[in-house]
């Protein structure tokens, strides 16, 4: 079963500002994560009380960070961030980006 996926508008911001093949491999890899939320290059970062775990996916020197709603079967994109500088101090942040 296909999840629901949510771009929120910070990482859709993010995404359009990205290089031309880095962009196209980021769309790619988000729109397979509507059949497969957890592909064997993720890794879970934190869970939230909510049921929402958080997770990222490498893309060279970039990181997709998404959240996965089991429960409701929803994936929300929270961020695209280039590593380094990116060192994840903001996931509480992004947590708080997360519907109720």
């Amino acid at each position: 079963m296909a999840y629901t996926l949510f771009v929120m508008p910070q990482a859709w911001q993010e995404m359009k500002a990205l290089p031309g093949t880095m962009r196209q491999r980021v769309k790619r890899e988000v729109d397979q994560l509507r059949e497969n939320p957890q592909p064997s290059q993720s890794k879970q970062l934190q869970m939230a009380a909510s049921g929402v775990v958080l997770y990222r996916v490498r893309l060279d020197r970039w990181r997709l960070v998404y959240a996965v709603n089991e429960t409701e079967q929803q994936i929300q994109v929270l961020a695209v961030r280039k590593r380094p500088p990116y060192n994840y101090d903001d996931l509480d942040e992004l947590l708080e980006q997360l519907d109720p």
